[in-house]
């Protein structure tokens, strides 16, 4: 069993939720324009949020799905970069904590101890480097582990118990479960097994579980939060801020929140 402790101030979010989950909405920085993202950042705080996720546009996102590579492409050719994202986060003056999520490149291109070091001066919270395999780069996770920024751990449901522990053992924030294999986007269900793969982190880890990764409707997200701390919606809300603007994904995030916290 893992001794860490999340830090201010996402261990103070936790905190203050008690038994309740988390909703935590992806936003891509950027999309369709700074102006409108900074403003659907504070509308999805506003709407119930506990966390948010800001995804920094990055050239080539392996990870990403169809709506999510649409929104990263369209702030890149907005002009949206890693410093840009910053500015973002420091001129929402959101309460909430804020996590950056990232590729490696944008990070090791700005340098990873002046990123640490910035992020959580703009009021980042804590960063998930989606590439960066547990114990890949020690000196890179050391410099996030040794500033004052929580390093949050991506879990694929594949990932056996003895990596598991080793993965998470300097884990702080909470754990990012991905729901599925694949690409992040919208699904038709909730995995049948997420229960269990929850329950192998419970028992390496204290830290809070969050699931991500095809998660999209307020009844999918109530499932997820019956058996996780937090949920994570990202595709669902992009969709609806392309097509609907930011009142139509005000309107989800409040449904998501609401079927969340429930």
């Amino acid at each position: 069993m893992s001794d860490s402790a999340p830090p201010a101030p996402i261990a103070q979010r936790w905190r203050a939720l008690g038994k309740s989950r988390a909703l935590i909405p992806y936003l891509t920085a950027g999309f369709p324009s700074a102006a409108v993202s900074l403003e659907a950042l504070r509308r999805v705080a506003a709407a119930g949020a506990d966390f948010v996720e800001i995804g920094v546009p990055f050239s080539d996102p392996l990870a990403d799905g169809p709506t999510i590579q649409r929104t990263t492409q369209r702030a890149l050719e907005q002009g949206m970069t890693l410093p840009r994202v910053l500015d973002l986060v420091r001129e929402s003056g959101v309460a909430i904590p804020i996590i950056i999520m990232t590729y490696l490149n944008p990070v090791m291109a700005y340098g990873v101890e002046r990123f640490a070091r910035d992020a959580h001066a703009a009021g980042v919270a804590g960063v998930l480097l989606t590439d960066l395999p547990a114990g890949a780069d020690p000196a890179i996770e050391q410099a996030v582990t040794k500033s004052d920024l929580a390093l949050i751990r991506l879990v694929a449901p594949t990932t056996d118990d003895r990596r598991l522990a080793s993965a998470l053992r300097d884990a702080t924030g909470f754990v990012y479960l991905i729901s599925r294999l694949g690409v992040t986007g919208a699904r038709d269900t909730v995995p049948p097994d997420l229960a269990a793969h929850v329950q192998r982190i419970r028992a390496v880890s204290r830290l809070p579980v969050a699931v991500g990764f095809g998660i999209g409707t307020p009844a999918q997200a109530a499932a997820a939060a019956r058996v996780a701390d937090g949920v994570v919606v990202g595709s669902a809300l992009m969709d609806a801020l392309a097509h609907g603007g930011v009142p139509a994904m005000e309107q989800l995030a409040r449904e998501l929140a609401a079927a969340v916290h429930a």
